[in-house]
């Protein structure tokens, strides 16, 4: 490369059509997937630490799914948040053919036919305890929730669920949830698993959103990954790739992006990342007080993931990104 004056790289930045032109990565409605949280409740109810995100009803996701197939965005992505009366020790509420979830993906379907639907696979917002498995004492019993999280998926595909996205972390969950899959027939249902997720303080709002901050008793440290580590990323990539994992998430987003480039460069497999919410939150809540420019923000943080090598984006903004992208 040569040098000064000759090498001037701001020659490039001096005009817009320029800036345009020599982008190297760009990011527009294809990438997003929209996280919604649905309620069995019959009003939408605000989501207090989400400022902007609120509980959708059945009625309030129809409209939701038609909104994003306008927009353009391929796919939503739902957590429920249930009635406290309807959770116990086992997260048996997770495997109701009539329940919330079942009743949610036929709701998309109806609406907006062409949108993708991708349900997470675990069992935290159906326990009272509020962890990811089935408690054997204070224990999670890796074996006991995968015969679960099976059933969960299972009542998933049947609803015409397309991608069942376990988030849980139980070693072993992919190969088990795909095994059973096959053997019932839904071959083309795809598994997006949570490879890389962080035993991470950046879920607070989320499990307000759901219902399970109160319940959660002690911590996830013993199956969410330690946030120090990143070889083991490969480790778990790996491992569920072999065991039938069309794509892989790592969740959370921001904090980790170096996590994202890893896999990326390391596996020739789509590698999303989840931008949670609380970084949801901390956008909003500086963009409040006027510290930042929220959507200038907003639209920053998700080409990040871009730059980083994510094939697609988990986000809360997708509808608001999409919007502002969409002009």
């Amino acid at each position: 490369m040569g040098l000064f004056p000759a090498t001037r790289l701001r020659r490039l930045r001096q005009h817009d059509w320029t800036r345009r032109l020599v982008q190297e990565n760009a990011l527009t409605a294809n990438d997003l997937i929209w996280s919604v949280v649905i309620t069995d409740q019959d009003t939408p109810e605000p989501i207090a630490a989400m400022p902007g995100v609120e509980r959708l009803t059945l009625k309030g996701l129809a409209k939701a799914a038609r909104e994003a197939q306008a927009l353009g965005i391929p796919a939503l992505a739902i957590f429920p948040h249930i009635d406290p009366a309807k959770k116990d020790e086992d997260g048996t509420e997770a495997v109701n053919r009539d329940g919330l979830i079942p009743n949610a993906i036929r709701t998309i379907k109806e609406a907006a036919p062409n949108l993708g639907v991708i349900c997470d696979v675990a069992l935290d917002p159906f326990t009272t305890h509020g962890h990811d498995g089935v408690l054997d004492g204070e224990t999670i019993d890796n074996d006991a929730t995968i015969e679960r999280l099976i059933e969960q998926a299972l009542v998933q595909a049947e609803a015409g669920c397309d991608v069942c996205a376990p988030s849980d972390m139980m070693d072993g969950r992919i190969g088990a949830i795909r095994e059973a899959l096959e053997f019932e027939g839904h071959y083309n249902t795809m598994i997006l698993s949570y490879a890389a997720k962080y035993a991470s303080g950046f879920y607070g709002p989320y499990r307000e959103a759901i219902g399970s901050a109160a319940a959660l008793k002690g911590d996830k440290k013993t199956y969410q990954m330690n946030p120090g580590n990143a070889a083991e990323a490969l480790r778990e990539v790996e491992l569920d790739i072999a065991e039938g994992a069309d794509m892989v998430m790592v969740k959370p987003g921001l904090p980790y992006l170096d996590i994202v480039r890893l896999l990326a460069d390391n596996f020739d497999i789509p590698v999303f990342a989840f931008q949670v919410s609380g970084e949801y939150a901390m956008i909003e809540a500086a963009a409040a007080n006027g510290w930042i420019d929220g959507e200038r923000c907003m639209l920053e943080s998700l080409l990040a993931f871009k730059r980083a090598g994510a094939s697609g984006i988990v986000t809360y903004y997708a509808k608001r990104a999409a919007m502002a992208l969409n002009g």
